[in-house]
């Protein structure tokens, strides 16, 4: 599982080889192995901004999963049931979950800021017995618990009683035993089902088995350059019901022994990421590319905040050249890019330790893993040539199907071919590049455009905090391209301004990929994790384009 040494990441491949076992269980991995072990060393901390964190050992997650885990019994989960989850980062989150994988259960992580038809959509798609959330989530789901017939029970976290028709968490950890209850389980029994970010259409359950969680280690490994190094320490803004808050910090940082620091916040802030990392001494981050662009608007952050981060990685979508630039300048640090999906997390990496690191591209296949670019036929492209990104299979990170939707998990695949939806490319050093979403392509005079290399450059432009790039139907162009744009703060958008970003995006890339239209706007449609749901601008560009005046800018 661990990744072999080796001075090049051919080298380490060629070395390299999977050892997944008939039986894993991810909850016993991740706690009673430990705690059998070191049961005093520290596997979680909690950021604390009036004090002193809170810390959880592996002897305390063990003995507390073990009791919530016959609290769930007591509810009546058995294996292969779903348990939802919607709670913040937290030592709650974590015992929850381990405890679920104990049970053979599967969890379904969710959002806190889902609004009530996303968590409607979620709880009654996956048949869901028992929700654990906090007193917010609860009210959120009294509005629509008469639609939520397989729904059993709901456990509240952060209240102390019972209350009406919820259950306690501190009650229900603290009213059973908490002696060993971890099942065997083969490393194929599903255990996770994490929903897709709905950025091309209605969200779908991605089943996992235990395996998942080997499956992501050496991508771990890769662009945290050989995770787990003597004072590593894990953090991340993202999400924990997000693959990548769940699948590449927190079960990893846990089975590796590295110390994952948590906090609750929902609404990122740079300013306080930076304390984070600097107050928690955290050596290892993974930033989604949006916070990343978020945390550049920040001026002279070093004065006031002391970092000492060994490794940081990003993923979810596009990094782009200018933050990567941007990182090297002002953090100090290379990032290293990696890319993958809810389906099949953590396949490419960068690592400038291994000398894999370039702006603008992903990196190269982390051990392991077979990925390449092919045509709708299934064949493989010469470097060079645009195509879709694709995984082979067997392979321990790729899903197992999506939940009661057969036709949806065949329709992802090409022979052997997990196919991703995104076009991207690989050129003659083994790099590959991703530019959009197949339905992100714009076609504009026979030309075929990804928005991703626009957005990278626009958010270069001095006044411009974020960007995303749509194609706009036009009778002339087939199509336009069309760029939505939040301001830097302090700037007031105008004509000289809408100029400015046109001649700069055609001055650094083409003529043929500027912004023939720009609007400016107070934010931009994000999915939970972070990713621009490009699908709700191209919606609104249409509908402009059904009654369009002929304008083709309008700032302001």
């Amino acid at each position: 599982m661990l990744l072999p040494a080796g001075e090049t990441i051919e080298e380490i491949a060629s070395r390299f080889s999977w050892d997944v076992p008939e039986f894993f269980n991810i909850g016993g991995a991740v706690s009673d192995d430990w705690a059998a072990r070191e049961p005093n060393r520290i596997c979680l901390e909690h950021f604390n901004p009036e004090g002193e964190p809170d810390r959880l050992t592996y002897g305390s997650l063990s003995r507390r999963s073990n009791a919530f885990a016959r609290g769930l019994r007591s509810l009546g989960i058995e294996p292969g049931d779903r348990v939802a989850l919607m709670l913040p980062q937290g030592f709650e989150t974590a015992i929850a979950h381990v405890a679920i994988y104990k049970l053979g259960a599967i969890a379904v992580p969710l959002a806190l800021l889902f609004g009530v038809e996303a968590v409607d959509h979620r709880l009654s798609a996956s048949g869901a017995k028992v929700l654990v959330t906090t007193p917010g989530g609860r009210d959120k789901v009294s509005a629509i618990r008469e639609r939520l017939t397989q729904l059993q029970a709901v456990v509240v976290a952060g209240e102390s009683d019972d209350s009406g028709d919820a259950v306690s968490f501190d009650g229900l950890e603290n009213g059973h035993p908490d002696g060993p209850v971890a099942l065997k389980t083969r490393a194929d029994d599903p255990a996770l089902m994490i929903f897709t970010s709905g950025t091309t259409g209605p969200p779908k359950g991605a089943l996992h088995g235990h395996r998942v969680l080997i499956g992501h280690i050496p991508g771990v490994q890769t662009h945290h350059e050989f995770m787990p190094q003597p004072g590593d320490k894990l953090w991340t803004p993202a999400d924990w019901a997000w693959a990548g808050g769940l699948l590449n910090v927190l079960l990893p940082g846990l089975l590796l022994g590295v110390p994952v620091v948590s906090s609750q916040a929902q609404k990122f802030d740079p300013e306080l990421a930076y304390r984070i990392m600097a107050e928690m001494k955290v050596r290892n981050a993974f930033i989604p590319p949006t916070a990343l662009r978020i945390m550049r608007t920040v001026q002279d952050p070093l004065s006031r905040h002391r970092l000492d981060l060994r490794t940081v990685g990003s993923g979810g979508e596009a990094l782009g050249r200018e933050t990567y630039e941007w990182a090297q300048k002002v953090l100090g640090l290379t990032i290293n890019e990696f890319y993958g999906q809810t389906e099949c997390n953590l396949v490419l990496s960068s690592s400038a330790m291994l000398g894999v690191s370039r702006g603008g591209a992903i990196g190269k296949p982390v051990p392991g893993h077979e990925v390449a670019v092919i045509d709708d036929q299934g064949n493989v492209v010469p470097d060079g040539t645009s195509g879709q990104i694709a995984v082979r299979r067997p392979d321990p990170v790729m899903f197992l199907g999506y939940w009661q939707n057969e036709a949806a998990t065949k329709a992802k695949f090409i022979g052997d071919w997990m196919v991703t939806g995104d076009q991207g490319v690989r050129d003659a050093e083994g790099y590959f590049s991703f530019f959009g979403r197949d339905d992100d392509v714009i076609t504009s005079s026979g030309y075929r455009i990804g928005p991703g290399e626009i957005e990278d450059c626009l958010t270069g432009h001095p006044a411009v905090a974020l960007a995303a790039v749509v194609g706009k139907p036009d009778p002339m162009r087939t199509e336009i391209v069309k760029a939505y744009i939040v301001v830097a703060p302090g700037i007031e958008p105008d004509a000289e301004l809408t100029e400015s970003v046109r001649e700069w995006v055609k001055t650094r890339l083409s003529a043929h990929e500027y912004p023939r239209e720009i609007e400016f706007v107070d934010s931009l449609p994000l999915t939970t994790t972070g990713k621009v749901i490009r699908r709700v601008l191209r919606d609104q560009a249409i509908a402009e384009a059904n009654t369009d005046t002929g304008v083709t800018a309008r700032p302001g």
